[in-house]
């Protein structure tokens, strides 16, 4: 079992940055890809990011160019979000995979409880 904990969300004007953290409970270097995805209200949920390995991330259309995903410590992964827009609002979730290589082994089958991202135009 793997808990995660999101922090970092914050009301931002648009054009400003936030960096969001996602603390998990064990190790998730090389054990486990990482994903941020975003809900707002009466919105489908958005797969923001994802980190595969060290060298291998996704980003979603909206958001490349001004989101970087990543891990710098053994069980924290990052969302760095610059030039930010007002569709940016939403509830940033943290989620894991099992992974292995690089690869998915499972689902994203983790979730943290999310933390709030907002930005005013």
């Amino acid at each position: 079992q793997v808990q995660l904990v999101e922090s970092g969300g914050d009301s931002v004007q648009a054009g400003g940055s936030l960096r969001l953290s996602c603390v998990a409970s064990v190790n998730t270097n090389g054990r486990y890809c990482m994903r941020w995805v975003r809900q707002a209200p009466g919105k489908e949920r958005e797969e923001v990011a994802t980190i595969y390995s060290s060298s291998n991330s996704t980003y979603a259309d909206s958001v490349k160019g001004r989101f970087t995903i990543s891990q710098r410590n053994a069980n924290t992964v990052y969302l760095q979000m610059n030039s930010l827009k007002a569709e940016d609002t939403a509830m940033y979730y943290c989620a894991a995979a099992h992974c292995s290589g690089g690869v998915m082994r499972s689902g994203f089958i983790y979730w943290g409880r999310g933390t709030q991202v907002t930005v005013s135009a």
